[in-house]
């Protein structure tokens, strides 16, 4: 039997198994199932415990929980902060990420989906978008059968029941319809707007979108769409604000500063609080379109408003870390800074870099690894670098585990994160996370394992740069893509029959993934 056949047997196989839920994996899988609604994990005992005491002194000398801040930027390459090889090598600095990376840990696989929705939903969900059914951005004009958030259970309402205040500033894009909105799935406060800054500078740049927004008749039936691109400002109990909606290019220029001080002001308020606080804070830049705001414009090397764009967010970056510190809580505060997915190259030269194969909308790495800092004064030990898997649903997991609320996952659907605690807080943390598994929409695409990443789907350009705009997703053939990445990091040359002896036990490692939905089956809304 082919390597091909043997993989594609193997999902199948999986599928139709009744006898359990789950396949079983590969000999060289090193992870342990402990419950059959979670991802398994690699053991690692006296990690483990070394961190719980760690994290059980600080907590004596603190009183209370740690405080938990995630910096989201949108669209932002793998290689584009200075630590990740960028920042001055490719025209905008970037030494407020650079000294988090210094004085913390810097993943060097950390993974995303390969567009914002997906990742988004994954990381406040602890699942696979295909289980949610949020596989996509949700689109002006799309009509969704079922309200994805409906009996998901999100991050913000596990914390706020484990004593948090949760708060999110910025981007959203996961459902703008009532019963899909931040402060209705569990966060008590929300600054920000709904949609990416695409779909809000569209209706106010004639010179980019002269035939939108100088066309009466078709800007009119645009408008009936319903996109919003106001500032809105809600609330758990029902208060809901429109603080200004975007007019001009200039707008949307300022729109980062106004979230950026508004959190600023949030962290001062509620570090005066006895509860700890869950912030979200999800910059609306780097996605295209990007405006200079007037004080970051030209202050780039490079010049081009996308690099000025970097600059501001990673000023930005300081500032709310600066707030953390003079509020006097940054000791007992887990910061994490990433991107949602790759950069968006369809919009280049409004776009980042990556050194990686493909961009956004791909599940090669170009489209799915993203820079993963994370910072923690005192707890996490600086200059780490690890280069063990990290997929930012793990985030979800590691985040109930800081809480004490593990009891609070839910049981009655799949967990696809990980506990990532002891792998970030140890001095020597080794990951917890055996395999990522890649998927487009629907689609199965790939596995990661160790420095392997095997593809029995791909997405291939047919135009430079055209990742989204001209592709086409293919079978890979005759056997599955098997790449080194240690060897190969921009998958250029598979290595599977030639130079590798573990074709084979990839595939089954999707087969076990496979075998989940048996039991679990995918939530289909209608996109």
């Amino acid at each position: 039997m082919t390597s091909r056949l043997l993989t594609m047997a193997c999902l199948l196989w999986a599928l139709a198994a009744t006898g359990s839920a789950h396949a079983q994996a590969s000999t060289l899988n090193r992870s342990v199932r402990v419950l059959d609604t979670l991802e398994p994990a690699i053991p690692r005992p006296e990690q483990d415990q070394a961190v719980a005491a760690k994290l059980a002194a600080l907590k004596a000398k603190s009183g209370k929980k740690p405080n938990i801040v995630w910096l989201l930027v949108d669209d932002m390459g793998y290689g584009d902060p200075g630590s990740y090889g960028g920042g001055k090598a490719v025209g905008a600095e970037t030494p407020q990420m650079d000294k988090l990376a210094a004085a913390g840990l810097r993943l060097t696989s950390a993974y995303a989906q390969n567009t914002c929705t997906p990742t988004r939903s994954a990381m406040l969900t602890g699942r696979l978008p295909v289980r949610t059914g949020l596989t996509r951005p949700i689109l002006a004009g799309d009509k969704l059968t079922v309200n994805p958030w409906e009996g998901e259970t999100s991050l913000p309402k596990i914390l706020g029941e484990a004593g948090y205040n949760t708060l999110l500033v910025g981007k959203w894009h996961i459902g703008s319809a009532n019963g899909m909105r931040p402060y209705e799935v569990g966060f008590d406060e929300y600054y920000g707007y709904y949609g990416a800054q695409k779909e809000t500078s569209q209706a106010v740049d004639p010179a980019r979108y002269p035939d939108l927004v100088l066309d009466k008749d078709k800007f009119a039936r645009y408008l009936e769409l319903g996109e919003d691109h106001a500032l809105v400002h809600g609330f758990k109990d029902g208060r809901l604000a429109e603080i200004s909606v975007i007019k001009s290019t200039e707008d949307m220029a300022r729109a980062d500063m106004v979230l950026t001080n508004f959190s600023v002001n949030k962290i001062k308020e509620l570090a005066k609080s006895n509860k700890p606080f869950f912030l979200e804070h999800a910059f609306m830049k780097v996605h295209t379109d990007n405006y200079a705001h007037p004080d970051f414009k030209g202050r780039s090397a490079s010049k081009y408003p996308y690099k000025d764009a970097v600059l501001e967010v990673d000023t930005e970056i300081g500032l709310i870390v600066k707030a953390l510190e003079e509020a006097g809580v940054l000791e007992n505060t887990l910061v994490f800074v990433t991107s949602d997915n790759g950069p968006q190259m369809d919009g280049w030269p409004d776009s980042g870099y990556t050194p990686f194969r493909g961009g956004k909308g791909t599940t090669w790495e170009g489209g799915v690894r993203v820079p993963g800092i994370a910072y923690w004064k005192g707890m996490i030990k600086p200059g780490r670098v690890s280069d063990d898997v990290f997929d930012l649903m793990d985030l979800f997991n590691t985040a109930v585990h800081l809480a004490g609320a593990d009891a609070r996952l839910p049981t009655d659907r799949y967990i696809d994160g990980v506990n990532q605690t002891s792998f970030l807080l140890h001095d020597e943390g080794e990951g917890k996370r055996e395999c990522v598994f890649f998927w487009f929409k629907s689609d199965l695409m790939a596995v990661r394992m160790r420095e392997y990443k095997e593809h029995v789907k791909v997405i291939l350009p047919h135009s430079t740069f055209m990742h989204i705009d001209m592709a086409t997703v293919q079978d890979t053939g005759t056997a599955p893509w098997l790449f080194n990445l240690y060897i190969d990091p921009k998958e250029e040359l598979p290595v599977g029959h030639r130079m590798n002896a573990w074709l084979a036990s990839l595939g089954a490692e999707m087969g076990a993934h496979a075998a989940t939905f048996k039991k679990y089956p995918p939530k289909k809304i209608g996109l």
